[in-house]
């Protein structure tokens, strides 16, 4: 709990906001598993998808068999597990909600009606072009990546900053009085 200058009662800090948290971390250690799967040993996405399943299927049949061998029961069974059909619903019309109005914009933007769209769309498609011949595509979303995570670890660096400052100065008018 944190009392603001201003207010008497006292509120829950928000610990998402504060929390650096290991998003980017994970992002960009997946990342560079993904890069080195498909850059430096040529492979395929569908054959890093392969190999993970693989791995996650062998790891739960080895930790059910020590399970077993241990003689500890599972709470919960994964094959119980199911979804309400109004959660199947409101995803699925959520999907295609989301590809009904992609194919709308591109529509307007491949007719040319709209001026604006239509040659934000050639300068787009242009610069992706210019990059796939400097760089393969692996490269360019393994960079994209990268910039992410950096963008979101500077923006959580920003939100802390400010919130030491914003309780230096609390402490200080405090203090003060």
């Amino acid at each position: 709990m944190e009392l603001n200058a201003n207010e008497t009662t006292a509120r829950p800090v928000n610990s998402r906001k504060t929390d650096i948290g290991g998003k980017p971390f994970i992002l960009i250690i997946c990342g560079s598993l993904v890069y080195y799967h498909c850059a430096y040993r040529n492979s395929s996405l569908i054959s890093l998808v392969s190999d993970v399943f693989i791995v996650l299927l062998c790891s739960l049949a080895i930790l059910g068999l020590l399970f077993r061998q241990m003689n500890i029961s599972v709470p919960v069974d994964p094959l119980e597990w199911q979804i309400s059909q109004d959660a199947a619903n409101r995803f699925f019309a959520c999907l295609a909600n989301t590809i009904g109005a992609a194919e709308s914009v591109l529509r307007v933007a491949a007719t040319g009606h709209d001026k604006r769209l239509f040659f934000k769309v050639v300068v787009a498609l242009y610069v992706l072009s210019a990059l796939g011949r400097i760089a393969s595509g692996v490269t360019i979303a393994y960079a994209g990546l990268c910039f992410l995570c950096l963008y979101m670890l500077s923006e959580n660096l920003q939100l802390i900053s400010s919130r030491y400052t914003m309780r230096r100065d609390c402490t200080n008018t405090v203090q003060d009085d």
